[in-house]
């Protein structure tokens, strides 16, 4: 949500924003908001003369009765009881009005960064960089869900049965791959100085209206019926929400978390093929991490977050490359996003397996998240990236690791979480 100050001083700043995100149905939003922040700032303005009309007439009231003039007193009580009905009229009028406002403002997207490339969608996106060469070896590399079939580690079908399309089971050295690619990431992060935390996994509506917005929300999170909880679709929102209406010291910033957690998401899997893998699914497990900084600071960090997702990659053998998500990419609430693709040597060619992204003071400023300084009070910065997300990672680790003879590849640095193994072995027919 931006500051309702940029459309009082330059409203043609945020419509050419809006323009920017191919978003033109939107425009007339910020017109209505100017026309009802005038009307709301006028009412304002009558309520505090009124008010300071009503506390002027009560003390010449009080003088009145001490002289006993009691008729000229009565008929200043009468303008102090038509005034406290008119100020209860305009306070009732202010809060209609600032609701519109609020709602209003949610929908209205925020600005975005003059480094982000302009385009309407995904494929718009620019490459950055590459990191490790993306080889195609001269054997086949079988799809992933054929890999782990072959080594005893997944069961999409008895999944069907418990909980229907998008679920699965994993086995065996699979599950502990799993896991170990989750402690890695989790261990690379603390590493780096940031604190470890499990959080919540359900949050709030107020909570969900603070961190995403509401097209998004309705895109990805399970509501609990006839409870005020959504399922996290990431951690980051929980770990967001932790900070709602509380004011940080200054000395304690930065704050970087690193954050576990299971996400569900309202994902439907792709047709065909792709189906009986693990690219798109309802439940997912997830290494995260958040900062929360000064507003001077967040651009240093974003640059710092998404080499932290390349190193943890290249540890595991995975060459990436970034990708600059382009205007028509970034949600609502994004300043600038860039998004972290493994390279797939099946497919011979990328796929997204994080992102990373600074908001501004969106978040913030929703959930009245705020420093206090030397200079006073003001909104933070959150910024989020993924560490590393199962099941993605372990379709761009099989893919990467896979060997001639079928087995699986485990680099150095998984090891010591897979209890000193260098390689998972396909199981005999």
């Amino acid at each position: 949500m931006i500051d309702i100050n940029l459309i009082r001083t330059n409203k043609e700043l945020v419509k050419e924003n809006i323009k920017k995100k191919f978003q033109d149905e939107k425009l007339p939003l910020v017109d209505e908001v100017e026309e009802l922040d005038k009307k709301s700032r006028a009412l304002k303005q009558e309520g505090d003369t009124l008010r300071q009309s009503r506390n002027t007439l009560s003390s010449q009231i009080g003088a009145l009765m001490r002289e006993k003039k009691a008729e000229e007193a009565n008929k200043i009580k009468e303008q102090v009881r038509a005034n406290n009905e008119r100020i209860a009229q305009i306070e009732k009028e202010e809060e209609e009005i600032s609701g519109k406002i609020k709602n209003i403002m949610l929908k209205i997207p925020n600005i975005i960064d003059d480094s982000v490339p302009i385009g309407k969608d995904d494929s718009e996106n620019v490459e950055i960089e590459r990191f490790g060469e993306p080889k195609v070896p001269d054997y086949e590399i079988p799809y992933h869900a054929d890999i782990l079939a072959s080594v005893a580690g997944l069961d999409k079908e008895s999944a069907g049965r418990t909980s229907g399309e998008g679920f699965y089971y994993l086995f065996g050295d699979v599950a502990r791959l799993h896991e170990a690619m989750i402690a890695y990431g989790r261990d690379y992060m603390i590493s780096q100085g940031f604190t470890y935390c499990i959080p919540p996994f359900m949050i709030r509506s107020d909570v969900v209206d603070g961190v995403m917005s509401f097209a998004e929300m309705e895109a990805m999170m399970y509501k609990i019926e006839g409870e005020d909880l959504y399922l996290i679709g990431t951690s980051e929102h929980s770990m967001i929400g932790r900070f709602k209406g509380q004011i940080i010291n200054e000395a304690d910033l930065p704050i970087t978390m690193t954050s576990y957690s299971p996400c569900f998401r309202k994902e439907g899997g792709s047709h065909g093929l792709e189906e009986r893998g693990l690219y798109r699914v309802h439940q997912f497990e997830k290494q995260e991490m958040i900062v929360i900084c000064k507003p001077e600071d967040s651009m240093k960090w974003y640059d710092k977050m998404w080499k932290f997702t390349v190193d943890v990659f290249r540890n595991l053998n995975i060459p990436v490359r970034t990708l600059e998500c382009c205007s028509g990419d970034l949600a609502d609430l994004k300043v600038k996003s860039c998004d972290v693709e493994a390279w797939s040597p099946r497919q011979k060619k990328y796929f997204e397996v994080g992102s990373c992204s600074t908001l501004g003071d969106a978040q913030a400023r929703r959930l009245s998240i705020r420093a206090k300084g030397e200079k006073g009070t003001y909104l933070l910065h959150t910024l989020n990236n993924t560490v590393l997300a199962s099941p993605r990672a372990i379709i761009a680790f099989v893919e990467n690791n896979y060997q001639a003879d079928g087995s699986i590849f485990i680099p150095e640095a998984l090891r010591p979480y897979m209890g000193g193994k260098d390689k998972i072995i396909p199981k005999k027919k």
